[in-house]
């Protein structure tokens, strides 16, 4: 059994709102933000507590995590590492939106977080080429469901995935276009206008993070003319 509870903190970024799962009455994924209304919500559904998880560490996700862990008497249970399994979870590690971000899998059900939304993409922060072996790690799972950190379910995860592959792959192919058409890499407003045209304003500075990423990939594969130690 997977409940969802949407905290009410709509956003550019967060979309509607941030979701926390429980799943078999038992474990929280992602408590969200200290919202007593959302807090509420989420004890009701939890009928044998078993213990807090947090996919990363963004506030809004992992604010409530101390108050829910104390309200439900459990814990919140970290330093866990790719590989690892706690509960009926295999956890993956994929870095890109943030360094500690964590995917939690049980059977074929994925709990991404901010690593793929029910909408829209995702602003990676770094460490892409990690990012995409992890969208690749998900897709060789033969996932049924993913449940985001934003956004509604999806039901075609590998269609989802692929369509993430191709989108940071189209970004890529605009963003060394215009590279080659004599762009500088530190002209970010150029390269923005070349690579994200249909950025909207508000998201303008993730997008810009994100085309740090794109550059810093280029960079290790030695396709700025920088050696990738420099």
């Amino acid at each position: 059994m997977i409940t969802r509870v949407r905290a009410d903190n709509p956003s550019p970024l967060t979309l509607s709102g941030t979701n926390t799962y429980v799943v078999e009455e038992a474990w929280v994924i992602d408590p969200g933000p200290l919202f007593e209304p959302h807090l509420d919500a989420v004890v009701a559904a939890v009928a044998a507590p078993a213990g807090v998880l947090v996919t990363h560490s963004h506030a809004d996700h992992s604010e409530a995590a101390g108050e829910l862990a104390d309200r439900l008497g459990v814990p919140v249970v970290d330093g866990l590492a790719d590989g690892d399994r706690i509960g009926p979870f295999d956890v993956l590690h994929i870095p890109g939106h943030a360094d500690d971000h964590l995917v939690f899998v049980a059977g074929r059900h994925a709990f991404t977080g901010d690593v793929v939304l029910g909408e829209g993409s995702v602003f990676v922060s770094g460490r892409l080429r990690e990012y995409l072996d992890g969208l690749r790690r998900l897709r060789a799972l033969g996932l049924e469901r993913i449940h985001p950190g934003h956004g509604d379910e999806i039901d075609d995860p590998q269609a989802k995935l692929d369509e993430y592959l191709a989108h940071r792959a189209e970004r890529e192919r605009k963003l060394v276009a215009a590279l080659e058409a004599g762009v500088a890499p530190d002209d970010a407003e150029a390269l923005l206008d070349a690579a994200w045209p249909d950025a909207p304003v508000e998201v303008r500075p993730f997008a810009a993070i994100t085309l740090r990423a794109h550059l810093g990939k280029l960079r290790e594969e030695g396709r700025l003319g920088v050696p990738p130690s420099a």
